[in-house]
């Protein structure tokens, strides 16, 4: 079978369930695993480099009104690589090429590849897509072996911290504007032992006020900007330090959201781990394999 991702958690998951040798394109932001790097590119940045984060916000607020992708398919590249399969998402207007351009474009090309749309909300819904691409890459045995290995690492996780007092956390997913994080990462913060002070579970991210971040007393600051390492998230927070410490938190980390809590991945299991490391670091003394959280406070 010859697919194409047009997500990067998708990548990552064909990847984990054994088949990224089938894989012939992926997205210009595809970077894990290492083997991603040899496939076919088929979207680019619309978006100029350099940008802050303020003018990133401002840039996409401007064509999320137009109705427009911050990415661009390259429909050429695509249609040369005779796809039987495009994986992609409807979830995120500005997170990847647009579903209905995509939908149109598999129509129009003699291989007639199936698309399929991966929207996870929730951490399970995240894992529910295993079952979806297992079950369309007939590797069913290889679904049902990763979603007992990820169930595994939660309840290990949770019975880690079960007794343990749950400090409040605030996980802010942008500070120019400040976004509080949604989806699945209060989730992952309920699971790792703590508190989640503003996000709700299954609901997209929303910006708030720093005095409304304030007001909600959180003890824990996890820095989370999507889609960038904890390198450029420290650097985010550094940039940001007269804000985050009027917030009163006693302890503000950065982390790489990019590879642990942006993309709804296998690797969202890895994020939980670093939190529960993070949170109780007494109860889970290690984070997982190349996992840091960066400590700016605390």
């Amino acid at each position: 079978m010859r697919i194409v991702s047009l997500v990067p958690h998708a990548t990552e998951l064909l990847f984990a369930l054994g088949a990224g040798p089938e894989l012939v394109g992926v997205t210009h932001e595809c970077d894990f695993p290492a083997a991603t790097a040899e496939l076919t590119r088929v979207t680019r940045d619309v978006l100029p480099a350099g940008l802050s984060a303020g003018e990133i916000d401002a840039a996409v607020r401007e064509r999320t009104l137009q109705g427009d992708a911050i990415y661009e398919l390259d429909r050429y590249a695509l249609a040369a690589l005779e796809p039987e399969l495009i994986v992609t998402q409807a979830l995120c207007p500005v997170c990847a090429v647009s579903y209905e351009e995509v939908s149109e474009l598999a129509r129009e090309l003699p291989s007639q590849p199936e698309v399929i749309a991966l929207d996870p909300k929730t951490l399970g819904e995240s894992l529910g897509d295993v079952r979806t691409l297992a079950q369309a890459t007939d590797r069913r045995e290889q679904g049902v072996e990763l979603a007992r290995d990820a169930a595994a690492r939660i309840d290990r996780m949770r019975l880690a911290v079960r007794t343990e007092p749950r400090p409040r956390v605030a996980a802010l997913e942008w500070l120019d504007p400040v976004y509080v994080a949604g989806h699945w990462t209060p989730q992952l913060i309920e699971l790792a032992g703590g508190e989640d002070v503003l996000g709700l579970p299954g609901e997209p991210s929303e910006t708030i006020s720093w005095a409304a971040l304030a007001a909600a007393r959180p003890e824990v600051v996890v820095v989370m900007p999507c889609g960038y390492d904890e390198q450029r998230a420290r650097i985010e927070a550094e940039r940001h330090m007269q804000e985050l410490a009027s917030v009163g938190a006693g302890r503000i980390v950065a982390v790489n959201a990019s590879a642990y809590f942006s993309r709804p991945g296998p690797r969202l299991i890895d994020g939980l781990e670093l939190l529960a490391h993070v949170l109780h670091p007494q109860r889970v003394p290690a984070p997982p394999a190349g996992a840091v959280a960066l400590r700016i406070r605390g």
